[in-house]
């Protein structure tokens, strides 16, 4: 099974044994929990019933002297002996750090009971079927500590999980990242030298005399200009590419210009812009790149027939381009998927466009992208946002 393509279905793996786990552990616990809760009870109602032979037997003598000499052996649970009006007598595993004495001590022993009353209920010591004394108790400390114990374990597998979860998205980010990277160095590289050959053949072009007048070497120069830019656009790719303020209206003007005439005369495309003075720190070719992906994405949409709104305006000191378009739209549950690797709706392409807007605008520009709205047989707008030159959030 190949994890990369299947991971949905390890996350489902993951997370069902992660239960399983959570809800063993929490059953094996409250279990082991109440065995040892049964056997410290029936340990108590031994001492209990020690207590009332001694009693019955009539053999007299100190209570208190008789509870120490057959609760001795008890050296974990909390217990105190009292007379018939659950006034202490005696005591034994509770804690005193504080070193009471007197009525602080008393009253810290009734609180004591009370609480153990709320835990299990007393133990009855009668003579002559008249009741005598009482004894209460709770849980010892390793019993209280045992309960908490699966919600510990509940934890630590939780942070495993989330440990491993991020570990195998992290491994997952830099493989594709390795292999975006290599292959857009490698496109750059393998353009390069046919760039070379066709920017000397388009200086022939332009200096022969018999093509004087023809605009055929200023478009050749202009495609030329365009490989360069491609180039340098996947050399930057993997790198931290130079920024430089811009003026954004001026950079997009720029890109429609060339693209309109080499789309579809049917896409009329209309660029709105509250001030020409609104700029941002970008790297041009990476930027022109993303805008050029959306631009060419709508153009699809539209099936080569429709209109284009870029409109560009300054919004909470964050410069914002919205791209709007009147293709046939999509269904809010692909808002998010759309920026995933490999997604498309096209018979043809890879799904990479809109995946290398997202990494172009947010890793490289520090600026966001996402649907601002779209509907089927509505048309949708992205809303690119970029921070102010100065750098203001």
């Amino acid at each position: 099974m190949d994890i990369y393509e299947n991971k949905s279905v390890w996350k489902i793996i993951l997370v069902v044994s992660a239960l399983v786990i959570a809800l063993g552990s929490l059953w094996y616990t409250n279990r082991l929990v109440k065995v040892l809760a049964d056997g410290e009870k029936r340990q108590i109602g031994l001492y209990a019933k020690g207590l009332q032979a001694i009693t019955d037997s009539e053999t007299g003598g100190n209570m208190t002297f008789l509870f120490q000499e057959i609760i001795g052996a008890n050296h974990t649970i909390p217990v105190i002996l009292t007379d018939d009006q659950s006034d202490p007598i005696s005591y034994k595993n509770i804690d005193l750090a504080q070193r009471l004495s007197g009525k602080k001590k008393d009253d810290f022993l009734k609180e004591q009971i009370q609480e153990m009353q709320e835990i299990h209920p007393r133990i009855e010591i009668s003579y002559l079927g008249v009741v005598t004394n009482y004894i209460y108790y709770k849980n010892s400390w390793v019993l209280a500590q045992l309960q908490y114990y699966p919600f510990v374990q509940l934890s630590v597998i939780g942070i495993f999980m989330l440990i491993a979860y991020l570990a195998f998205s992290s491994s997952r980010r830099a493989e594709q990242n390795r292999v975006w990277v290599g292959l857009a160095k490698e496109t750059a590289h393998q353009l390069g030298t046919p760039l070379s050959s066709l920017m000397a053949w388009t200086e022939i072009i332009k200096s022969d005399p018999r093509l004087e007048g023809d605009s055929m070497g200023e478009e050749l120069t202009k495609d030329v200009d365009r490989l360069e830019t491609i180039t340098a656009r996947f050399s930057n790719i993997g790198s931290k590419p130079a920024l430089k303020e811009e003026r954004i209206d001026e950079v997009i003007r720029g890109l429609i210009d060339y693209l309109r005439r080499r789309i579809s005369a049917k896409v009329s495309i209309d660029i709105q812009s509250d001030s020409s003075a609104l700029t941002a720190s970008i790297n041009t070719s990476l930027f022109g790149w993303a805008i050029e992906n959306l631009v060419k994405n709508a153009v699809d949409a539209m099936e080569g027939e429709g209109e284009l709104l870029l409109h560009i305006h300054q919004l909470n000191k964050k410069i914002i381009i919205d791209i709007k378009d009147s293709g046939k739209g999509m269904s809010r549950s692909e808002y998010k998927r759309i920026f995933k690797p490999g997604y498309t709706t096209k018979s043809r392409g890879w799904g990479l466009g809109l995946t290398l807007v997202k990494r172009i605008i947010e890793e490289y520009h520090g600026g966001k992208i996402h649907v601002l709205h779209s509907a089927p047989g509505k048309g949708t707008t992205f809303r690119i946002e970029l921070n102010t030159a100065d750098g203001s959030q």
